[in-house]
């Protein structure tokens, strides 16, 4: 992976794990632990994904991934945090 391709993965992370600190609100990590989180997530769902033979080639679709990784993972943390 080149160094600005693991760049736009960090930030892309970063983004989708701010904006699921806002979709379920009140039960995120905080601003660092939510964009921990997205980046965290959106490896997870790039790798799951990547199994199942579907990639995302725009930066629309590598979000929309981000995205949903981190909101699985979250939910994931909370089932295990109970």
């Amino acid at each position: 992976m080149s160094p600005t391709r693991f760049l736009t993965f960090l930030i892309i992370g970063g983004l989708a794990g701010w904006l699921t600190g806002l979709v379920l609100k009140g039960r995120g990590f905080g601003l660092a632990g939510n964009v921990i989180v997205g980046i965290i997530g959106a490896f997870l769902a790039s790798f799951a994904l990547g199994l199942l033979g579907i990639s995302a080639h725009s930066v629309t679709g590598q979000f929309i991934f981000a995205v949903l990784g981190s909101v699985v993972f979250v939910g994931v943390l909370r089932f295990i945090r109970r």
